[in-house]
């Protein structure tokens, strides 16, 4: 009877605080976002309005909530005092109008138009970047890629029978690709692109070689 009350109590118990799987790790070295799997497309936000009350005299604080590429929701504030004229509205606004190099110009008919700059070059590879994108030029395949993080960075591995040392190359403000570094490895290259932050990316091929685009 004692036996048999006692399998009752260890196994539901074992149930309860068992691992689904004993040999995935608990922790791991680098914590990489996971991204959500929804395809929805978003607008860029250009401008929003926001109208107070006749009766509002003070700006005390502003709340901003957003989506992680983890789909979690965070939240930033900012501590305000400024007298306000309820008339105006409020804006919230996010452009490139600091930032130059990240624009889009535009030809007159008013198509877009992009604006590579190069910022790496090796006999056998070039690199270019405009806003988000970062176009590679070569001829060589591209064998692998993926993201890191700690910090966040782009891998590129390419085959190529070659043996250059060591090549690193600081990419100025204020472009999203911060720094590009290249070394050899048997029978191919790779080329570490460091980024400014957190992001998704998606792959093009083209004839000339590939284009990466930030997201």
């Amino acid at each position: 009877m004692i036996k048999l009350l006692l399998f009752l109590i260890i196994i539901p118990a074992t149930l309860l605080f068992g691992r689904e799987n004993p040999f995935f790790p608990v922790n791991s070295l680098e914590e990489i976002p996971l991204t959500t799997n929804k395809t929805e497309k978003i607008e860029p936000l250009e401008r929003a309005t926001i109208v107070l009350p006749s009766t509002s005299r003070i700006i005390n604080e502003v709340t901003v909530k957003y989506t992680n590429l983890d789909g979690s929701i965070g939240t930033r504030k900012i501590k305000l005092h400024n007298s306000i004229d309820w008339h105006l509205p409020l804006f919230i606004s996010q452009n490139y109008g600091t930032a130059p190099e990240l624009k889009r110009k535009k030809s007159d008919n008013s198509v877009s138009k992009q604006q590579f700059k190069k910022i790496a070059e090796l006999p056998f590879i070039k690199f270019y970047v405009d806003a988000k994108e970062l176009k590679i030029v070569t001829q060589d395949k591209l064998l692998r890629n993926f993201l890191l993080v700690k910090p966040h960075r782009i891998v590129c591995d390419f085959k190529r029978d070659t043996n250059f040392g060591t090549y690193t190359k600081n990419v100025p403000k204020p472009f999203l690709f911060k720094k590009i570094r290249m070394g050899t490895h048997d029978g191919y290259y790779r080329v570490v692109i460091k980024l400014d932050g957190y992001y998704q990316y998606k792959l093009k091929e083209t004839s000339s070689g590939y284009i990466f685009i930030l997201q």
